[in-house]
């Protein structure tokens, strides 16, 4: 009979990302099973994996590890035997797989995804570029961007930025509104211009999210004058209408984010940026680095 509760230990030397994203992607397929994680990251000397292995033997469940630490790996693995709990160290395949294609035995040493080089500083300097170059500011930088965003209101625009930046993808963004004057300059930029755009009850739901966080005094901005409109369903369809009908008319790809993660909508605008430099035979700008 299937089990309808688990424990599930992550246990890195690092930060735990790829741990979690390999939960996140693996634990989604199984919607009937209540899934406790329990996250027990930078772990490197053996008083910390002390502590990590008492929480094991508390909340037996099964494990997934990506410690190289050959000593921590071994008291892990007794621990795991002696419950017993399921144990899989994750990266050893792929590790396994490049050592022997590369015949180089790999080092063992945490955190080396974490160095601060080049990668490191180009993702901060993508995130303050994020910052100053959010919702149309600083217009007279965007020569310096990867990739340009527009959008209507509330479209996703500055996420999706955000979540490039920290790829070290220097992301623009500049909202589309009706009766207002188009963003000009967008077309002699050497940069690839995407658009952002969802249904209608989609957006208008966010919207109204957004202005009861507003009357609420947590959305940390004032209520709009022209709130019946921002959530008006004729408004809100014409305002997209025109946005889809600007971006077609400028040659802007459109992606729509209305079932699509942030993640999600990342990997796209990359996509449509790698077929942009295709195209016109360039470099494609800063290279996407893992998290």
């Amino acid at each position: 009979m299937p089990l309808e509760r688990i424990n599930l230990h992550l246990v890195s030397d690092a930060t735990g990302e790829t741990l979690n994203a390999i939960a996140r992607a693996t634990t989604a397929q199984f919607e009937h099973v209540q899934i406790q994680h329990h996250r027990w990251s930078l772990i490197r000397t053996r008083f910390q994996l002390h502590r990590v292995l008492e929480g094991i033997e508390a909340e037996p469940g099964p494990v997934l590890s990506t410690l190289v630490d050959r000593a921590l790996r071994a008291d892990l693995e007794a621990t795991c035997q002696r419950l017993p709990v399921p144990l899989v160290n994750v990266l050893d395949p792929v590790m396994n797989l490049l050592q022997e294609y590369i015949g180089e035995q790999a080092g063992a040493r945490p955190g080396r995804q974490y160095v601060l080089n080049a990668d490191y500083f180009q993702r901060i300097d993508a995130m303050h570029y994020v910052l100053a170059h959010d919702d149309g500011q600083a217009q007279a930088g965007l020569a310096e961007a990867n990739v340009v965003l527009v959008g209507v209101s509330r479209s996703s625009k500055t996420p999706t930025c955000f979540y490039l930046a920290n790829r070290g993808i220097k992301a623009a963004n500049i909202p589309l509104v009706p009766n207002l004057p188009e963003p000009e300059g967008l077309e002699a930029l050497n940069v690839p211009v995407i658009g952002l755009t969802l249904e209608p009850k989609a957006l208008i739901e966010i919207r109204r999210h957004r202005l009861r966080l507003i009357a609420s005094g947590q959305g940390g901005g004032a209520v709009r004058q022209d709130a019946t409109d921002y959530v008006d369903e004729e408004a809100v369809k014409g305002e997209l209408l025109w946005a889809r009908r600007l971006c077609a008319r400028k040659g802007w790809p459109v992606i729509d984010v209305t079932r699509r993660s942030i993640e999600e909508t990342a990997a796209t605008v990359l996509q449509l940026m790698e077929a942009w430099h295709a195209r016109r035979g360039t470099a494609g700008g800063a290279a996407f680095t893992p998290g």
